[in-house]
């Protein structure tokens, strides 16, 4: 049964109808066996960047994932506010969800929500209050999400379940797309599934194809992130099946 979380999600709900999506995100828990795949737009071709996330939506990404980059908490530098406000008026009904890798993640929530941002996760890395970040992502009506870098042991992550919806373990170290997945994080993973309430989004995010996914599922994830691995494939039907766990779809494409 996928029941709704509490308090909070007044406001996620009233944003969500003020941005005419027809989903809850992950103002919900998930059932046992839901899945979710999320293309992440950093691959994709910023000169046709709409085309481009309407593709993969329609092939089946439960959920467009926005890597933003400050340059200074990690060495690269990405795209902002304007990025996602324009994904939102040419997809009103996407699943944006934004992964704030930025060393001050407060100066930018609003301005993400404002531009139609459905979540954010901030990482636990940055030095802020988390549970004052929190509730900042709430009041500005999004899911709020927390995330640690591959050498960041997941126990202060944990210790704020009680105010984050998703949960987020990075398998590459942050900052550029089609990296090698890092297998040493699946332990991570498995301790999140088993701490956490069942039905708890955990997310993989970071080298994440066909062929790892499945590692990631049997850990515990129930939310996938994939960027290459997508947007590298001449039908991106076919990669987001399989990393969803369709295991036929592999060998019917061989």
């Amino acid at each position: 049964m996928i029941t709704e979380h509490n308090g909070w999600n007044t406001r996620v709900m009233q944003r969500a109808e003020s941005v005419t999506t027809d989903h809850l995100g992950f103002g919900r828990f998930a059932s046992p066996d839901e899945r979710m795949v999320g293309a992440s737009i950093l691959s994709a071709d910023f000169a046709a960047l709409g085309l481009e996330a309407e593709a993969v939506l329609a092939a089946g990404a439960d959920a467009l994932h926005v890597d933003v980059m400050d340059g200074h908490f990690v060495p690269n530098l990405s795209m902002g506010p304007a990025i996602c406000g324009g994904l939102r008026r040419h997809l009103p009904s996407a699943l944006l969800d934004v992964h704030l890798m930025v060393e001050r993640p407060d100066m930018f929530i609003e301005a993400f929500a404002k531009n139609g941002a459905d979540h954010q996760t901030i990482h636990i890395e940055s030095p802020v209050n988390h549970r004052e970040l929190a509730d900042q992502i709430h009041d500005a009506g999004c899911t709020a999400g927390i995330a640690v870098n591959p050498d960041t042991p997941v126990d202060e992550m944990l210790a704020l379940q009680d105010v984050y919806q998703l949960f987020l373990v990075m398998s590459v170290h942050p900052g550029y797309s089609g990296q090698s997945f890092i297998e040493d994080v699946l332990p991570k993973v498995a301790t999140l599934h088993a701490e956490l309430p069942a039905g708890s989004w955990i997310q993989m995010d970071g080298g994440v194809s066909p062929e790892t996914a499945p590692q990631c599922r049997d850990a515990g994830c129930n939310m996938l992130i994939s960027a290459s691995a997508i947007y590298g494939s001449d039908d991106y039907r076919i990669p987001i099946e399989a990393i969803r766990g369709q295991a036929d779809i592999l060998d019917s494409h061989a």
